[in-house]
């Protein structure tokens, strides 16, 4: 159906010429855009309804309790799960560390929440299939539980800062009373304002991947970061960092960027780099967190970036 109206705008419509550079590039993008945004209202309105039935307040109760191992592997699939939108994932963050969660699973919520999005998984699932969406979904879980593990051996709470902007909770329990009708009129209500929020981010994140898509040749990348250039993964990282998207709006450009030939390991890793690491995210870390213990979140998690993206570079 997406394709037929693509082509239909495209070459009836606008008159382009087929198997031009443009007119790829356009129909990328008319093709794209009806269908991720599709997914991604539905996804949004599922998993709105889904978040109405989890307090944050009850989870910081539930982390709190935890102090070794187990700890992390639930905040981790807490972040797997989102009941809480990527934009709340540092305050909610703060107030982990002000109710006594332990660092290091704070770190491994703080991880997982923004690079396993569940808006993310889906629209992976519905570019690439089940098994790359599962496999990123595995592979993010266990860098969040793996990373919070590390960091809270390392023991590193005294490079927090002795104050904690205080958080609070916009949830209370009689939101718990609502009737389903309430709870999907208020999904429906925070669907289409997110999408405001974030429908900038994915069209530029579209029209980028159509200009990669036309434009970009094929063996640009197969030169540069292709399988036979082995610091391909830490170089897409590296180019990762600075960048600032999330985890959904990344989609459109990594499945322009696999279509040109970039492995899925070293399109995987500039992806979890964009979504886990990014600058905007660490300066606000820096208002709770010392530079020191920044700088060391930053380095395991991009390790661990770079280690999984080879590590699926050689499996798949």
């Amino acid at each position: 159906m997406f394709d037929d109206f693509a082509n239909l705008v495209v070459y009836s419509c606008l008159g382009m010429t087929h198997g031009s550079s443009f007119a790829s590039a356009v129909q990328f993008f008319i093709y794209e855009t009806p269908k991720i945004l599709v997914w991604l209202s539905c996804a949004i309105f599922i998993i709105s309804i889904i978040r109405s039935y989890i307090l944050p307040s009850k989870v910081k109760k539930i982390l709190s309790r935890q102090r070794t191992f187990v700890g992390n592997i639930i905040a981790g699939l807490i972040g797997v799960a989102t009941p809480f939108c990527s934009c709340s994932a540092v305050p909610l963050f703060i107030g982990f560390i002000e109710a006594g969660v332990p660092l290091g699973v704070t770190f491994s919520f703080l991880i997982a929440s923004p690079m396993v999005n569940d808006v993310a998984v889906v629209m992976l699932w519905g570019l690439f299939g089940w098994k790359i969406a599962l496999m990123y979904m595995v592979s993010g879980f266990i860098i969040a539980v793996l990373c919070g593990c590390i960091i809270g051996k390392l023991q590193l709470e005294h490079l927090v800062e002795e104050y904690v902007y205080l958080t609070c909770c916009t949830q209370d329990e009689e939101h718990h009373e609502l009737t389903f009708y309430q709870r999907c009129q208020d999904a429906k209500k925070f669907t289409i304002e997110l999408l405001k929020k974030i429908l900038l981010f994915i069209v530029i994140a579209l029209m980028i991947g159509g200009f990669i898509h036309g434009f970009v040749p094929e063996d640009f990348l197969v030169k540069y970061a292709g399988r036979d250039n082995p610091l391909a993964v830490p170089m897409v990282v590296a180019i990762g960092i600075p960048l600032y998207n999330s985890a959904s709006g990344m989609i459109p450009i990594i499945y322009a960027l696999m279509e040109k030939g970039l492995p899925l390991g070293t399109a995987l890793a500039f992806m979890m780099a964009v979504a886990a690491i990014s600058f905007p995210e660490m300066i606000i870390l820096h208002k709770v967190l010392k530079t020191k213990l920044i700088i060391i979140f930053a380095a395991i998690l991009t390790i661990t970036i770079i280690f999984t993206g080879y590590l699926f570079n050689a499996v798949v």
